[in-house]
C-alpha cells in the first residue's frame, strides 16, 4: 500500500523543495548569495552559475563581494549582474565586484511579501493537483485486486499528506514573510 503513495509523496516533496528554493533567492534587506543561484556567465562558450567562477562572500550585511579566479571574468560577471533582474547595480574595482543592497522601503517589503504568498498558493495548488492526480489513479483500481475499503485507505493517506504539506508551505511562507518584513 505505502508504495502506491509513494510517487505522489516524492512529487509533493519536489514542489516543496522548490518552493523553498525559490524563497532562498528573495532578498530581505540582508545580502544574501543565493540571490545570484540563477545567473550564469558565459564561460570559455558555456553559461557556468558564478559560484563556479568567482569566490562569492558576504562580507558586510548588506553587501555581497564577487571575486573572479579569473580576471578575464570580471567584465561577463558584471555584464550578467546588470542584464538580471537583481535590480542593484554592482560595482567594479578592477579585481572584485561588489553588490551594495539599499534598505528596502516597506512598500518594496510588502510587494515581496506579496511575491512570497503567491509562489506559496502556485505551490499549493500544485500539490492539490498531486493529489487529485493520486485519487484518480487509485480510482482505476476499483474492479481489480485492491479492494474498495483499500482504496479509502489510500486516499485517507493521500489526504494526510496532502494536510502536512500545505501545513509545511504555509510555516516556510509565514517565515519568509516575517524575515521579508523585519527590518
Amino acid at each position: 500500500m505505502k508504495e502506491r503513495i509513494t510517487p505522489f509523496d516524492e512529487k509533493m516533496t519536489k514542489s516543496y523543495n522548490n518552493l523553498a528554493a525559490e524563497l532562498q533567492t528573495i532578498r530581505a534587506g540582508r545580502a544574501n548569495p543565493h540571490v545570484l543561484d540563477k545567473l550564469t556567465v558565459d564561460y570559455y562558450g558555456s553559461p557556468t552559475p558564478i559560484q563556479q567562477v568567482a569566490n562569492v562572500s558576504v562580507p558586510e550585511a548588506r553587501m555581497i563581494q564577487i571575486q573572479p579566479w579569473e580576471k578575464s571574468m570580471l567584465k561577463a560577471i558584471e555584464k550578467a549582474i546588470l542584464v538580471s533582474d537583481i535590480g542593484i547595480n554592482p560595482t567594479n574595482d578592477g579585481s572584485v565586484i561588489r553588490l551594495v543592497f539599499p534598505e528596502l522601503t516597506e512598500e518594496r517589503r510588502k510587494e515581496l511579501v506579496k511575491d512570497v504568498k503567491k509562489k506559496g498558493e502556485n505551490t499549493k495548488v500544485a500539490v492539490r493537483n498531486i493529489r487529485r492526480d493520486g485519487n484518480d489513479a487509485f480510482k482505476k483500481l476499483k474492479g481489480t485486486e485492491v479492494s474498495e475499503d483499500e482504496i479509502k485507505d489510500l486516499e485517507s493517506e493521500l489526504q494526510k499528506l496532502t494536510d502536512k504539506y500545505i501545513k509545511d508551505i504555509d510555516k516556510l511562507v509565514d517565515d519568509k514573510s516575517k524575515e521579508v518584513m523585519t527590518v
